[in-house]
């Protein structure tokens, strides 16, 4: 819809007319000094009728001109409609584990489905409620790199994650890396709450830094990290101690998943841990409009200019 920035300019817009009134009207000298009593009457009245009309055309062209003036100086705009702003919420990394073992399948309503393509649909999922933060994804086996960085684009991050595959980043894990390449990109972030979600099926036996290492430097950094260890039950691999302990450095919490049915609950768990900031923020984009008038008020002008030049204004 159309605004106005200044509306009260439109209470100068009888101001003409009060200045004709109150100020004395201008001494105009006579086209003739003397009257020829045997002139046409007829053609005489028909030229003074012409005049009269001109210059009525003329009175509402200055009344015109003098509208679109201000209504320029109102300041007009265009005001769209509501945009949502994202709003100040956490700083999310997902670390995901790709290595070869994360093939190994589960089983989920009666059907065989590998680690990795549960944790796709059910982090898939989690990445689409968690509107307001920024959510990155690091994808770790013997080494770790960030596929997605912190961003609020979360249909991108999602889709960067359907397209992760087991041994992508090589066969072995390691973890302490992930967390440290986590707090690397998380150290610098202007937000207050920082957290880590590591999802693993394995034993830390690779990588630059222990995983227990890499969480005092998360803790050091505010960094909260969750950690969650996915794999059936009498899983020998699965070394829960660790993530156990990496969790309560950092003050997070550790989950065990034995199926896809308990990472589906783990992720809604931590969903009530870390709570979304729903206070949201919205704008309007607005488009200026007064140099539409304004011109329309400079063309009048140069009409009136031109008018009177004629002797018709």
């Amino acid at each position: 819809m159309i605004e106005f920035q200044w509306p009260l300019v439109f209470y100068f817009l009888p101001l003409p007319l009060l200045l004709r009134w109150l100020l004395p009207r201008a001494n105009t000298a006579s086209d003739a000094a003397l009257r020829v009593p045997y002139l046409n009457d007829f053609e005489l009245g028909t030229a003074q009728n012409k005049r009269a009309g001109t210059r009525f055309f003329a009175l509402f062209i200055y009344i015109l001109a003098w509208s679109c003036l201000l209504t320029a100086a109102a300041r007009p705009q265009w005001t769209g409609d509501a945009i949502e702003l994202p709003v100040s919420g956490r700083d999310l990394m997902l670390a995901i584990d790709l290595s070869e073992s994360m093939q190994q399948s589960f089983t989920y309503n009666f059907r065989s489905i590998t680690k990795l393509d549960a944790t796709k649909a059910v982090a898939g999922s989690f990445i689409d409620n968690r509107i307001g933060d920024r959510i990155g994804l690091i994808l770790f086996g013997e080494q770790a790199y960030v596929q997605a960085p912190l961003t609020f684009d979360r249909a991108t991050v999602k889709t960067l994650l359907q397209e992760a595959v087991t041994g992508l980043a090589g066969q072995a894990t390691a973890i302490g890396d992930a967390i440290g390449l986590a707090v690397k990109r998380l150290e610098n972030t202007v937000s207050d709450d920082r957290v880590l979600i590591l999802l693993t099926d394995g034993v830390s036996n690779a990588g630059e830094i222990s995983p227990e290492r890499a969480a005092e430097l998360a803790a050091r950094k505010h960094l909260k990290i969750h950690t969650i260890g996915i794999g059936p039950r009498g899983s020998r691999d699965l070394n829960e101690t660790t993530l156990r302990d990496v969790a309560k450095i950092t003050g997070g919490t550790y989950f065990r998943a034995h199926n896809v049915e308990e990472l589906q609950q783990i992720y809604q768990i931590i969903d009530k841990l870390e709570p979304v900031v729903r206070d949201s923020r919205s704008y309007r984009p607005t488009w200026a409009l007064f140099y539409w008038p304004l011109a329309a008020a400079l063309a009048l002008a140069a009409l009136l200019g031109s008018l009177r030049q004629r002797g018709w204004a």
